[in-house]
C-alpha cells in the first residue's frame, strides 16, 4: 500500500486558462489606452523612437517605452532599425482617416471599462451601473464616442446585411432605433429607389444627420427624432428594419417592437430583425453570452435573446415567410426577417 497521499482531483487539469482569464484585462486595457492617447496616430507616418513617440505624446520616456513593447508583444506595433511602428493590423483599423477605422468604437469599449468594473453592483442591485442617457444624449463626448463608434461597426456589418437581404423593388424603409443611419444609407445606395426614414433619439439623430449627409444620401435617407417604444410610427412602410435594438429590451420590449412595426407595414410588407443572438437556451455563442453582460450594464432592460425566439415571437405576431440567415465568420449576427400576412 503506497503511503502517497491521494492525487487531487484537479491534478491533471491545467489552471492556464483560468490565468488567461484573471489577466485578460492586461491587454485590453493596453488597447485602449494606446487608441485614447493616439499613439496609432502617431505612428501612422512611419517608425520613431520610443523617446519622439514619449515627446509628442507628452508622456514619460521610460513608461511609454514599457508601454510600447507590451504593444509589439500584442501585435499592435512592430519593433524595427528605425523606431517603433504600427503593424499592418493598427495601420489598417486603428489609424483615423482609414478605410477601416475602429478607433471611435474602441474608444466605446474604452468609456466601458469602469462599468464592466461594477459587475458585482449590477448584480446586487438589478439596475445598470452606466445610464443608457449617458451615451444617448446626456454626455456630448460620450454620445459621440457611442453614435460614431456603431457607425464604424455598422460600415462592415452593413456591408455582410445588404447582401443578405434583397430589397430590390422596396421603395420606403423605417429604420427603428437606426442610430448613426448606416444601415439606411447602405440600403439606399444599394437599392436607388429606396428611401428610408431613421427613427431615433433626439441626441443620437443630431449626430447621425451628420454622418447621412457625410455618404451623400441625405436626399433619399432622412432622420425622425423620438422613442420607439413610445413615438407614433410612420406609416406606409413596405420594410422596417430593427438593427441593434433587441439586446436593449425585454421579450415584451421586443414583441411591442414586433408588434409596433407590423401595424407600420403595408400588406407584404417586410420585418427585418438583425442582433447578436444566442442559440436557443442562450448559452453560446461566447461572444453573444458576454455581448448579453455588457447589455445589462448599460441598459436597464438589457441582454441577449435567441434567434429562435425570435422567430417565434414574430410568427405569433402574424408574420409569415419566416427566415434565419447568420451573418458570415466572424461577424458574431444574425438575421430574423418575415413578411406581413
Amino acid at each position: 500500500m503506497s503511503d502517497s497521499p491521494p492525487l487531487s482531483p484537479a491534478g491533471h487539469l491545467d489552471p492556464g486558462p483560468l490565468m488567461q482569464l484573471s489577466t485578460a484585462y492586461w491587454g485590453s486595457q493596453t488597447l485602449l489606452t494606446a487608441n485614447r492617447i493616439g499613439l496609432f496616430e502617431q505612428l501612422a507616418g512611419g517608425a520613431k523612437r520610443s523617446e519622439q513617440v514619449a515627446a509628442d505624446l507628452g508622456t514619460q520616456p521610460r513608461e511609454t517605452l514599457l508601454l510600447l513593447k507590451c504593444c509589439v508583444a500584442l501585435g499592435l506595433v512592430t519593433d524595427t532599425e528605425e523606431g517603433f511602428a504600427n503593424s499592418p493590423l493598427s495601420q489598417a483599423f486603428l489609424v483615423p482617416g482609414a478605410p477601416g477605422f475602429l478607433g471611435n468604437a474602441i474608444s466605446y469599449s474604452d468609456n466601458l471599462y469602469a462599468t464592466w468594473g461594477n459587475l458585482e453592483q449590477a448584480l446586487r442591485e438589478g439596475r445598470p451601473p452606466m445610464a443608457t442617457a449617458e451615451y444617448t444624449g446626456d454626455d456630448p463626448q460620450r454620445t459621440r464616442h457611442f453614435v460614431y463608434g456603431m457607425h464604424d461597426r455598422a460600415l462592415g456589418i452593413g456591408q455582410a446585411m445588404v447582401s443578405l437581404v434583397d430589397l430590390d423593388g422596396y421603395r420606403q424603409m423605417l429604420d427603428v432605433g437606426g442610430g448613426p443611419g448606416t444601415y439606411s444609407v447602405l440600403f439606399a445606395r444599394r437599392n436607388p429607389d429606396l428611401r428610408s426614414r431613421v427613427m431615433d433619439l433626439p441626441g443620437v439623430v443630431a449626430i447621425a444627420e451628420e454622418i447621412i449627409e457625410s455618404m451623400g444620401v441625405a436626399d433619399r435617407v432622412t432622420t425622425l427624432a423620438g422613442d420607439y417604444l413610445q413615438s407614433e410610427y410612420p406609416s406606409g412602410n413596405d420594410v422596417v428594419l430593427i438593427s441593434g435594438v433587441f439586446h436593449r429590451e425585454s421579450e415584451a420590449g421586443c414583441r411591442s417592437l414586433i408588434q409596433r412595426a407590423r401595424d407600420s407595414l403595408d400588406p407584404g410588407g417586410r420585418l427585418i430583425v438583425s442582433d447578436v443572438f444566442t442559440d436557443l437556451g442562450g448559452t453560446g455563442p461566447l461572444f453573444a453570452t458576454l455581448f448579453g453582460v455588457n447589455m445589462m450594464l448599460t441598459a436597464p432592460e438589457g441582454g441577449v435573446h435567441a434567434d429562435g425566439d425570435v422567430a417565434a415571437w414574430m410568427a405569433q405576431a402574424g408574420f409569415t415567410d419566416l427566415e434565419k440567415k447568420p451573418f458570415p465568420d466572424p461577424m458574431p449576427h444574425r438575421l430574423v426577417t418575415g413578411i406581413k400576412a
